[in-house]
């Protein structure tokens, strides 16, 4: 009888808490959902450039064996690799083909390669064998695949930690009254808001900063940037990891709560921050990233340290994660209405 008592009990609660209820059963099957959506996208197709001094039939097989074929100069294929409008660039040298990989993402390596042995193997006659000399723009043959998702799982588990542990100890100083207490002061809103960001962001900038320090080196993560780049960044990945856990905590009652924000709003961004590449999606499904954080922070990550780009090349992401954040902290301030108005 006392065992049923107890059933009954964490029976009766669940159906009480309707958020956890639902969110046991339909977070799971968004999230493998969103991974069908993602794993079950087109194979990727290589855009590939050659010289015009490359042979008509091998550009044509190229084109029959599933890449993109463009036509251009020397010149404008290198500002096109660097810009990662293009995958690889054929000429030929000594009558030769040479081909320079962009060389940061391996799913755009592997592609390009299988489809020119592919090609070459179905051009050159057994008896003869055509030797391709590869060159690598960034990274190189021996890259390792963690060197490529670093920066991306740098950037993930610093969002992470920082939502998490910010949503959840905002929480607890508004379950515990000192929020409440705080508003009874004359205090404003977007000071209480300051404060609480200013004094989070110091241990969440130290977090950060030890993180990137030990990936790169401790776990001698390829660094080709410059260092105080990949702080700015975790730096402003943390801010808006900050300011969004603060903002959801308001619409938390208890800390499983707050956890259950983790499949809406931390997952889908894994699958859109460049962990998987965005070309093999739908279109539809593509433009989802644009509004998530992760996104600009993987991509500023991965030019600093795949490809030693500098300011010019991460300015529109700095912009934009400050954007985020400046955003969620005005929510923030909007948010704190429901519990004193000013």
């Amino acid at each position: 009888m006392r065992v049923r008592a107890i059933v009954i009990r964490i029976i009766r609660q669940f159906f009480r808490d309707k958020r956890t209820l639902g969110l046991m059963i339909l977070a799971p099957m968004f999230v493998l959902f969103l991974m069908n959506l993602v794993f079950n996208g087109e194979e990727y197709k290589p855009t590939i450039a050659v010289d015009q001094a490359v042979p008509v039939a091998l550009a044509e097989k190229l084109q029959k064996n599933d890449a993109h074929i463009k036509w251009m100069g020397k010149q404008t294929a290198k500002a096109q690799l660097n810009k990662q409008q293009i995958d690889a660039f054929i000429e030929m040298k000594e009558g030769m083909p040479q081909m320079t990989l962009e060389g940061s993402d391996p799913t755009a390596n592997k592609a390009v390669l299988m489809s020119v042995q592919k090609t070459l193997q179905q051009l050159t006659p057994q008896t003869k064998t055509m030797k391709l000399d590869t060159i690598y723009l960034h990274g190189s043959e021996e890259m390792a695949l963690f060197d490529n998702f670093g920066p991306v799982l740098i950037g993930f588990f610093i969002f992470f930690f920082v939502f998490l542990i910010a949503g959840v100890s905002f929480l607890r100083e508004r379950t515990r009254g000192t929020l409440e207490r705080l508003l009874a002061t004359p205090l404003k809103r977007w000071e209480i808001v300051v404060g609480y960001v200013i004094g989070f962001g110091i241990f969440t900038t130290f977090q950060a900063s030890l993180i990137s320090w030990f990936a790169i080196h401790v776990l001698d993560m390829m660094m080709e940037g410059s260092f105080l780049y990949v702080l700015l960044i975790t730096f402003l990945l943390s801010m808006t990891a900050l300011t969004l856990g603060t903002l959801l905590s308001a619409f938390a009652n208890n800390e499983l709560q707050m956890i259950q924000f983790i499949p809406l709003i931390v997952v889908p961004q894994i699958f859109f921050s460049g962990l998987f590449n965005l070309e093999t999606m739908a279109q539809w499904l593509r433009s989802f990233s644009v509004i998530m954080p992760l996104t600009y922070g993987a991509d500023a990550l991965r030019e600093i340290m795949i490809r030693g780009n500098g300011w010019n090349e991460i300015a529109i992401d700095v912009y934009v994660l400050l954007g985020f954040s400046l955003l969620f902290m005005i929510l923030n301030v909007i948010a704190l209405k429901k519990y004193r108005k000013l």
